[in-house]
């Protein structure tokens, strides 16, 4: 009997190991996504740079989290022999690399908001800065109970803050890091002419598309496996994930007016608006949150470009601050069992929880990036805008000539 029970337990914490990984691989693919996103909305001349940053941003990420972010959000260190860090399968670790794939988004969603005008070094130093200590100390506060913010939510609105899958820990976050960014970098050259928008068209619209659909097709080990174990994988969780991208593409086709570039950006606006309340929503208001989010998302680019005059190149405030800041509310409406969702949780730890991701992000992102264009400089000369970032700073075009 000792026997049985022992082989039974390790089956289960290898198949949550096995379960976790598949889920670390989906979402580390994400990356290639965030990459041809880019690469498809940038100019030609910015394409091998959007390629190199956001490969160069996921190694930085992971040394700065493995030695000092994941032991700020969890007190873990894995200075520690590895007989002891095989335990059960080497879970831990391979959360470890699960957890590590979504910090790492946070420098591909700025990535995205400071093409074409940021040196590539200091990016490079902000990202180290901001995996190894903003970002981690905000995920500890929500998703470790650190500091006990989560208890005095409990205590004062009967529910904490619940961010399933991280429409605020990862994408609010990461969005409102990026406005910061945007901001004190300044809008490209040439990108306004007497205060009136000049269009810099996408480069490649089948680039962009494809990156849309890897980033789609990760999305569902990025929620499905945010359980972290076989046993909490959720049928509801794949399908509320599923019904927020098809609300946001359909809301962001009808709002845009048949704009590609809208359109493939709606489905991942109702995947970032789901992941907060994804294990808690019945299917119709996962639609109605992503049905929101493409609108949302539709309204707050055009706003953002044409009229507050932000250059945000990929508008990921719009799509990942705005819409993820919508997905934790939205979560503490429809998680609701009066509307159909299964419950425990408040609006008001929702709304409180929310505002404090956007206010530390923000803050973060202002400190870092202004410490960093104090040291060494954020944006490249003119003459080097003017020739783009792939011959200043790489050496070689996205296309040979020949």
């Amino acid at each position: 009997m000792e026997n049985l029970n022992s082989a039974v337990e390790t089956l289960v914490h290898g198949s949550n190991t096995l379960f976790l990984l598949m889920g670390a691989v989906m979402v580390l693919a994400m990356h290639a996504g965030f990459a041809f996103l880019e690469v498809g909305t940038v100019r030609l001349k910015n394409q091998v740079n959007a390629l190199s940053k956001i490969l160069s941003d996921f190694a930085i990420s992971a040394l700065a989290y493995f030695f000092v972010g994941y032991w700020i959000a969890y007190g873990v260190t894995f200075l520690q022999p590895a007989a002891q860090l095989t335990h059960e399968n080497g879970y831990a670790l391979v959360k470890f690399f699960f957890l590590l794939t979504f910090a790492a988004a946070i420098p591909a969603i700025i990535s995205g908001g400071i093409a074409e005008r940021a040196k590539f070094g200091p990016q490079l130093m902000a990202t180290a800065l901001i995996v190894a200590f903003v970002y981690p100390f905000f995920e500890g506060l929500i998703w470790n109970g650190n500091f006990g913010f989560q208890d005095w939510l409990k205590a004062e609105f009967g529910a904490a803050f619940h961010d399933f899958a991280g429409s605020v820990v990862v994408h609010a976050f990461g969005g409102w890091l990026a406005l910061a960014a945007v901001v004190l970098l300044g809008q490209r050259n040439g990108r306004y002419r007497e205060g009136r928008l000049v269009a810099f068209a996408p480069s490649n619209i089948p680039f962009l598309a494809a990156g849309s659909w890897i980033l789609i097709v990760g999305w569902f080990g990025f929620n499905v496996m945010s359980a972290q174990s076989l046993a909490g994988a959720s049928g509801l969780v794949a399908v509320n994930s599923l019904l927020a991208m098809v609300g946001g593409t359909v809301a962001s086709l009808l709002v845009g007016r048949n704009d590609p570039g809208f359109l493939h950006n709606g489905p991942l606006a109702g995947l970032v608006a789901v992941c907060a309340g994804s294990d808690l929503m019945h299917p119709i208001g996962a639609l109605a949150t992503g049905m929101v989010a493409g609108a949302l998302f539709v309204w707050a680019f055009t706003a953002t470009q044409v009229r507050w005059k932000i250059d945000d190149v990929l508008g990921v405030w719009p799509l990942h601050g705005l819409c993820g800041a919508w997905g934790g509310v939205a979560c503490g409406i429809f998680g609701q069992q009066a509307l159909g969702g299964l419950g425990g949780v408040s609006l008001a730890s929702q709304a409180v929880g929310t505002l404090l991701g956007v206010t530390v992000a923000f803050a973060g992102g202002l400190l870092v990036y202004g410490l960093v264009k104090s040291a060494v400089g954020i944006r490249l000369t003119k003459e080097e805008e003017y020739y783009g970032a792939d011959l200043s700073i790489h050496k070689i075009g996205a296309l040979s000539q020949d």
